[in-house]
C-alpha cells in the first residue's frame, strides 16, 4: 500500500507543481482537482492515469487532435436537484443540456479513435451516453435560455393574449399623445418611462386636464408623468397575464426539474468526467513544456533517471534563458545508497530533490523530463529530511527535529522506501553527530533501503567507501575557478573545499593557516586528499571527453579509408584484367608474327593455315560459352575500363606537361640568336640556329636543315646536350 505523507509532499515542493498544473487547466473544478492531486495508492489505477496522460501528449502531434473539453460548473444546479421539490432557473437548463452535449460528443470521440487512445476511452466506458437530457431541455428551452412559446398549450395562449393586448397598449397611447399634443399639453420630450410604464410629459400647469394616473414627476416638479386612462386599463389586463405567465413558467420549469431529477448521478459522472479530462489536459501540457516522458515502470529494484531535469528549476531558467544541468542517477539492489558529498552551491541538494521530485510526480500519473531510457519502480514511501525545520510550537531545535524525524524513519523505513536526506548529521556537535549519524546510515543500509543523503562528514564518506552496496558521489568543481559544474560523479567522495573556497572569497592566507593549526592534521590532509583526488577526477573527465572526440573522429576516417581501399582494390581489380587482355592479345599478336615470318620465306598455305587453326583451338579451349547478356556486360565493363584508363593517362600526361611548363617558366627566358645551339622542346636532337626570319628559324642539325616556329625552341648550354 503506497502512503506518501504531506510533510514528503512539501518538502520536495510537489505543491509548486501542482500550481503550475492548476493554472493550465480551463475549468474551476479542473483546477481545484489538480491542487489536489496527490500520489495514486495503488499500481493499477497509477499505470492508467499515466498512460492517459501519455494518450492525450499525443494527440498534440498526430492528426487527431482531442476536442474541446471546457464547461460550466453545474456544481449550484446539483445541489439543487439534489432537494425535493424545488427547481431550476431556465438558465441552468441551458448549462445542463451544453454539459451533456460535450460529454457525448467526446464519448463518440474516444469511441471512435479507440486504437489511438486506449486509456481514454476506458475513462469514457464509465459514462452513459445519452440524449435523453437534451432533447427535454430543447423541447422547453431555445438556445438563448429562454422558455420556448410552445412549451405548453396554456403559455402559448397567455403570451398570445399579452401580445394582443400590447398592441392595445401601444394603440390606446399613440391616441392620448397625438390628442393632448396637439392641445399643447405636453412638454418637448413628449413621452418618458417610468416603472417601466410608457407615459405622457405632461407640463404641470395642465397636469388635472389630462385623464389618467400620475406615476411621477421631474426633479423641477415642471413636468408631470401621465399614464393615459385607457392606457392604465390594458396595463392592469397585461400585468395580470404576465403573472399567469410567471406561473405557468413557474410549472414548466418544476415539471422540468422532476424529469432532470431521475438524471442527478449521470450529472456528476458527467462533470466529474469533464474535470478530469481538463486535469489529464493539464498534466499532458505541463509535460509537454519540461519535455517529460513516461519512462519503465519495473517490477526490478532498479532506480535509472538518465538525464533528469528539476522540473520547477527548468521552468524557471528557460523564463531567465539559462541552461539547466541535468544529472543522471542510478539506484539498484547494489547500489543502494548514495552519499553526495562536496561544497555548498554545488547543486547536492538539487540532485537529491530532483530525484525524489521526479519519483513523485510519476507516482501522481504525471510524466517526467528524463531521458526515453530512464527506468523505475514504484516505492511504498518516501522519507524525507531536508532543510532546517525548527518546531517553535513545539519548542524543538533542529538536531531534535531532525532526532525525531530519524525515528519516524526507522520506524518506517524497509526494502520498498526510498529517504532522501539532506545535510545529514548537522545541528549538533560535528563528532557525535557524525556517528550517531554513521549508526542510522548502518541501519538504514540493513534494511536493505534505497536513498540519496548529502552530508559534510569525512566519517559518512569512509562508511559510503566501506559498505558493499553504498557508494560516494560528488559535485564537480573546475578545479581552477573553484565554480561548479553542476555535474554529479559517481564513485568518489568530494571535498567541501572549505578552505579553497576561503581563500577564493578573499579570506587573509593567514587566518586560514591558522585555522589549519586549530584542527587536526589528519583530517585537514584527508580533506586535501580527496580534493586533489576531485582535481584529478576533474581533469579526467575534460580528457576523457577530448578522446571520446578523437576517438569518434578517427572512427570516421578509419571508415572512410574503408571506403577508400574498397574502391581501389576494385579499380586495381579491373586494371589487373585489362592487363592480361592486353598480354593475351600480345601475345596472340607474337604468335600471328612469327606464322606470317614462316610463310613469306616458304610460300606454305597448307602449313600457314594449320598453324592459325592450331592457335585458335588452343584459344577456345580456355575460353567459357557466356551468353549474350554476360558477353554485353563484359563488353561494357572492358570499355569502362579502357575509358577510365585513358582518362587517367591524360590526366598523368597533363600533370606531366604542365610540371615540365612549370620548370621552363621558372627559368630566366633566353633571348635567342644567330649562332646559339637549340632543340625543340619536346626533341632531343640539338642543331645550331642559321637564321631567323620574322617568327620562323632555320636550324641546322649537320645532315639536314629545318625551319620550325621559335617559340618552340629553347636554347641549350654548351655542355647540356642532353
Amino acid at each position: 500500500m503506497i502512503s506518501i505523507t504531506e510533510k514528503t509532499l512539501q518538502d520536495l515542493q510537489f505543491p509548486t507543481v501542482l500550481e503550475t498544473i492548476s493554472a493550465i487547466c480551463n475549468t474551476d473544478i479542473g483546477k481545484q482537482k489538480a491542487l489536489e492531486i496527490t500520489p495514486f495508492k495503488d499500481k493499477e489505477t497509477l499505470m492508467q492515469a499515466l498512460m492517459q496522460t501519455s494518450e492525450y501528449v499525443s494527440s498534440f502531434q498526430n492528426n487527431n487532435a482531442i476536442p474541446n473539453h471546457g464547461f460550466d460548473a453545474i456544481t449550484h444546479e446539483i445541489r439543487f436537484l439534489a432537494i425535493e421539490d424545488s427547481f431550476l432557473e431556465v438558465g441552468s437548463f441551458r448549462k445542463i443540456a451544453t454539459l451533456s452535449s460535450t460529454v457525448n460528443f467526446l464519448l463518440t470521440y474516444f469511441k471512435k479513435f479507440e486504437d489511438y487512445y486506449p486509456n481514454l476511452n476506458a475513462r469514457a466506458l464509465q459514462v452513459e451516453f445519452t440524449k435523453d437530457i437534451i432533447v427535454m431541455v430543447d423541447e422547453i428551452v431555445d438556445k438563448y435560455g429562454e422558455i420556448k412559446d410552445n412549451a405548453s398549450p396554456d403559455l402559448l395562449n397567455i403570451r398570445r393574449s399579452m401580445n394582443a393586448v400590447r398592441g392595445k397598449v401601444n394603440q390606446s397611447f399613440g391616441t392620448a399623445l397625438a390628442q393632448y399634443n396637439a392641445l399643447g399639453y405636453l412638454d418637448d420630450i413628449k413621452e418618458s418611462f417610468v416603472q417601466n410604464r410608457r407615459v405622457l410629459a405632461v407640463l404641470a400647469m395642465y397636469r388635472r386636464k389630462v385623464k389618467g394616473s400620475i406615476l411621477g414627476s421631474s426633479k423641477t416638479g415642471s413636468i408631470a408623468y401621465i399614464e393615459p386612462e385607457a392606457t392604465l386599463n390594458y396595463s392592469r389586463e397585461l400585468s395580470n397575464l404576465e403573472y399567469e405567465e410567471k406561473e405557468e413558467i413557474t410549472r414548466i420549469l418544476k415539471q422540468l426539474s422532476n424529469y432532470i431529477r431521475p438524471y442527478l448521478p449521470l450529472l456528476i459522472k458527467y462533470q466529474d468526467f469533464l474535470s478530469d479530462v481538463d486535469v489529464i489536459a493539464a498534466k499532458a501540457k505541463y509535460a509537454n513544456r519540461i519535455n517529460g516522458i513516461l519512462p519503465a515502470i519495473t517490477e526490478n529494484r532498479r532506480l535509472y533517471f538518465r538525464e533528469a531535469f528539476h522540473p520547477i528549476l527548468l521552468l524557471n531558467n528557460k523564463l531567465k534563458n539559462e541552461i539547466t544541468h541535468p544529472q543522471t542517477i542510478e539506484l539498484s539492489q547494489e547500489n543502494r545508497i548514495i552519499v553526495i558529498s562536496g561544497p555548498n552551491a554545488g547543486g547536492k541538494t538539487i540532485s537529491l530533490k530532483t530525484v525524489g521530485l521526479l519519483q513523485l510526480m510519476l507516482q501522481s500519473g504525471m510524466l517526467i523530463p528524463v531521458h526515453e531510457r530512464s527506468e523505475t519502480f514504484l516505492f511504498d514511501r518516501i522519507l524525507t529530511d531536508i532543510g532546517d525545520n525548527q518546531s517553535i510550537e513545539n519548542h524543538l531545535s533542529t538536531y531534535s527535529y531532525r532526532l525525531k524525524n530519524m525515528n519516524y524513519f526507522l520506524k518506517k523505513c524497509n526494502k520498498k522506501t526510498m529517504f532522501l536526506i539532506d545535510e545529514f548529521g548537522t545541528g549538533s556537535d560535528p563528532e557525535l553527530g557524525g556517528a550517531l549519524a554513521e549508526i542510522f546510515l548502518e541501519e538504514f543500509y540493513h534494511r536493505e533501503a534505497f536513498g540519496i543523503i548529502t552530508t559534510h562528514y569525512s566519517n559518512l564518506k569512509i562508511l559510503a567507501n566501506e559498505l558493499p552496496f553504498a557508494t560516494n558521489a560528488n559535485m564537480l568543481f573546475d578545479e581552477k575557478s573553484l565554480e561548479p559544474m553542476y555535474k554529479l560523479a559517481l564513485g568518489q567522495a568530494g571535498s567541501s573545499f572549505t578552505f579553497e573556497v576561503a581563500l577564493k572569497n578573499g579570506i587573509p592566507f593567514g587566518l586560514i593557516n591558522r585555522a589549519k593549526k586549530k584542527i587536526e592534521v589528519g583530517k585537514v590532509r584527508f580533506d586535501k586528499t580527496i580534493a586533489t583526488l576531485q582535481k584529478e577526477r576533474s581533469k579526467m573527465e575534460k580528457t576523457s571527453q577530448t578522446l571520446k572526440e578523437e576517438e569518434t573522429k578517427a572512427r570516421e576516417e578509419g571508415k572512410k579509408m574503408e571506403t577508400i581501399n574498397v574502391k581501389i582494390k576494385q579499380k586495381l581489380e579491373s586494371y589487373q584484367e585489362l592487363y592480361d587482355s592486353n598480354q593475351k592479345t600480345i601475345y596472340i599478336g607474337t604468335k600471328i608474327e612469327d606464322i606470317a615470318e614462316k610463310y613469306f620465306n616458304n610460300k606454305n598455305k597448307k602449313e600457314l593455315l594449320g598453324e592459325f587453326l592450331k592457335i585458335i583451338e588452343i584459344e577456345n579451349s580456355k575460353r567459357k560459352k557466356a551468353s549474350t547478356k554476360e558477353s554485353k556486360a563484359l563488353i561494357e565493363k572492358k570499355k569502362e575500363v579502357i575509358q577510365e584508363v585513358t582518362i587517367q593517362v591524360e590526366e598523368i600526361r597533363k600533370e606531366k606537361k604542365e610540371k615540365k611548363l612549370k620548370v621552363v617558366v621558372e627559368k630566366p627566358k633566353h633571348i635567342l640568336k644567330v649562332g646559339d645551339r637549340v632543340r625543340m622542346f619536346d626533341g632531343k636532337a640539338v642543331g645550331t640556329l642559321d637564321a631567323i626570319e620574322k617568327n620562323k628559324a632555320t636550324v641546322n642539325y649537320g645532315v639536314f636543315t629545318s625551319k620550325v616556329s621559335l617559340e618552340a625552341l629553347e636554347f641549350v648550354e654548351a655542355g647540356k646536350s642532353k
